[in-house]
């Protein structure tokens, strides 16, 4: 596991956490080990999470009597959540680029 910049030559997969100084973490492997399964737990974690989220979202923001501070809060959590899966799906889209199954070649 890695956080440097050259993740794109080693074909690192995107983790769904940061670094403790914020950089983004990196595996390089086969996607078989434990931290792959450890990534696509937490990923499945965090995309229910948001649908969850969007649920709520939907429910408040039909309340008439919503207040400032209930929006302020519902941004937050929908700011973090759409942060997390965008960083999914960058991680999973960085993945079909490299699949043999994608090959533009078709080989």
């Amino acid at each position: 596991m890695s956080d440097g910049a050259d993740h794109h030559n080693a074909g690192g997969r995107l983790l769904p956490w940061a670094s403790p100084e914020g950089r983004p973490c990196y595996l390089v492997g086969d996607g078989t080990g434990y931290v792959s399964r450890l990534a696509d737990e937490i990923e499945n974690v965090q995309l229910g999470m948001a649908g969850e989220l969007l649920g709520h979202a939907c429910e408040l923001l039909t309340e008439r009597r919503v207040t400032s501070v209930e929006l302020h809060y519902l941004a937050r959590r929908l700011t973090e959540s759409l942060r997390d899966v965008k960083r999914i799906a960058e991680s999973r889209g960085g993945r079909l680029v490299r699949s043999p199954a994608h090959d533009p070649g078709g080989n």
